[in-house]
């Protein structure tokens, strides 16, 4: 009886050790780059959550480039395993560039099962689908929130809104500048695309968006207790609410307001994607989108600023000039001040570059390919690890410091190349100026009104998000 109780054991450790030995290994016809698939359905994930504690890319990231840098002659690419799933994770400019060329052809859009189960798309085939939704999502993203919008509409509303907020935190305590704003950024856009009133609301819809983004990279386990099935749940009261705001508006034309949400409703007539379970997708997806990016970016720049006293005198002698050539000086912001903010632009453009707020952009292959000798198997991930050119010593000296001046010695030609804070190729970033313009316009308001000073915090972490510790807590005071 022992004797068969042994062959069992013996025969389960055989077989499990051959499994472990195939998800190690995998075989494919071709070469795959170097690296490990670490354990079967944990993968490298806990290595890739774990905190980097600085500004400079993940350590997960950095420890492989500097380890397999050796295997080739091109810039580093290893293969990895995420939350159960094969990743090729590229650092080479080249072949990010490359890649992001032949989307469509050899790629398609692609997230972490945690992303793909907020934005799942069902009816058709996925690259026809996703490229359709793609291009729609785009072209009413940038009719919303584009050039001729900001310029018609949205520039002195978010000067207002500005203003309107920096006068209510001087009144106050010293706040958590990436609490606060993230308030303020989400209540925005979600009155911007569906008409959400924040003040009137039962529900603070923000504090859902917060909880979901700190569990975006997590295992997909949807059981009980763990911080994905929290997740799931705040994702349904949200999209809940969403459709009963879809569905008031179709069965009372009155409540239409002339926005995002009612530009979608014309649409269902000929965009056949666009159904009432899917609509709220898109309105989902949109805010996500625009609330963590923003705040986490705004953040950081006060981080930037209250460690640089003579970045602020620069900022505040430029933007003293431009009230001072007006004719009235409370006059609103116009486009063409904006666009004549010099040293705002380098300190928004080092912002974005030391910032890289997502560790890398997803890609998913739909057949097998070839890069500098390397085999991308058909149905694995492909990761595109963008802050690596962005934070490259032999570009950018002294990377992770803060030097705005930098700006002042770079072509346009290393700039194209090297700083992709959007993205890159035809999924960049719709809302790419809209986010330049409310960085650059709270500048403004910050400088010309209000002192401000850093009480707390500052520390900061990759997890592999920007993540703030216990907050940067900032004194705001008004200017006479």
């Amino acid at each position: 009886m022992w004797a068969v109780g042994l062959v069992a054991v013996a025969l389960v450790v055989i077989y499990c050790s051959h499994l472990i030995m195939k998800w190690k290994n995998p075989k494919i016809d071709g070469v795959l780059p170097p690296g490990s698939m670490g354990w079967p359905l944990i993968g490298e994930t806990l290595q890739f959550i774990a905190p980097g504690r600085s500004l400079d890319l993940h350590p997960f990231v950095k420890k492989r480039m500097q380890k397999y840098v050796i295997w080739e002659l091109y810039g580093p690419i290893f293969k990895t395993s995420l939350v159960g799933r094969p990743i090729i994770v590229s650092t080479d400019n080249e072949i990010n560039k490359y890649i992001f060329q032949h989307e469509g052809t050899l790629v398609e859009l692609w997230y972490l099962d945690s992303f793909a189960k907020f934005f799942a798309l069902e009816g058709e085939t996925r690259v026809n689908a996703i490229g359709r939704v793609h291009r729609y999502m785009r072209g009413i993203t940038l009719n919303h929130f584009g050039v001729e919008s900001l310029k018609k509409s949205l520039l002195p509303k978010i000067e207002d809104l500005l203003h309107t907020n920096l006068s209510k935190w001087a009144t106050q305590d010293p706040v958590d500048i990436k609490q606060v704003i993230s308030v303020m950024v989400f209540n925005f856009t979600a009155s911007k695309i569906f008409g959400y009133d924040a003040e009137n609301s039962k529900e603070k819809l923000s504090d859902n968006y917060t909880r979901m983004m700190n569990s975006f990279i997590s295992l997909p386990l949807n059981i009980p207790g763990t911080s994905f099935h929290q997740c799931m749940q705040d994702r349904e009261k949200m999209l809940k609410m969403l459709k009963d705001t879809l569905m008031e508006r179709l069965n009372d034309p009155s409540k239409r307001r002339g926005d995002f949400l009612d530009q979608a409703i014309d649409d269902m007539e000929t965009e056949k994607f666009l159904t009432v379970d899917f609509i709220p997708q898109l309105l989902f997806g949109i805010l996500f989108a625009s609330f963590e990016s923003i705040s986490t970016i705004l953040t950081l720049t006060f981080k930037f600023l209250s460690e640089n006293t003579r970045v602020v005198e620069e900022l505040a002698a430029e933007h003293d000039a431009i009230v001072r050539k007006r004719e009235n000086p409370d006059s609103r912001l116009t486009w063409e001040e904006y666009k004549s903010m010099t040293f705002t632009q380098m300190v928004v453009n080092e912002t974005l570059r030391i910032s890289n707020i997502p560790p890398g952009l997803f890609r998913k292959a739909l057949k097998d390919f070839q890069v500098k000798g390397y085999t991308v198997p058909a149905g694995w991930a492909v990761m595109l690890v963008t802050p690596a050119a962005q934070l490259n010593p032999e570009t950018f000296k002294d990377p992770v410091t803060f030097n705005p001046w930098r700006w002042k010695d770079l072509d346009q030609v290393t700039i194209y190349k090297n700083f992709m804070p959007f993205g890159g190729g035809t999924r960049q970033c719709a809302g790419a100026e809209y986010s330049k313009l409310v960085l650059s316009t709270f500048l403004h308001v910050l400088v010309t009104r209000f002192r401000f000073t850093k009480v707390k915090g500052g520390d900061v972490s990759r997890t592999p998000f920007i993540s703030f510790g216990d907050g940067i807590h900032i004194k705001f005071t008004a200017k006479n």
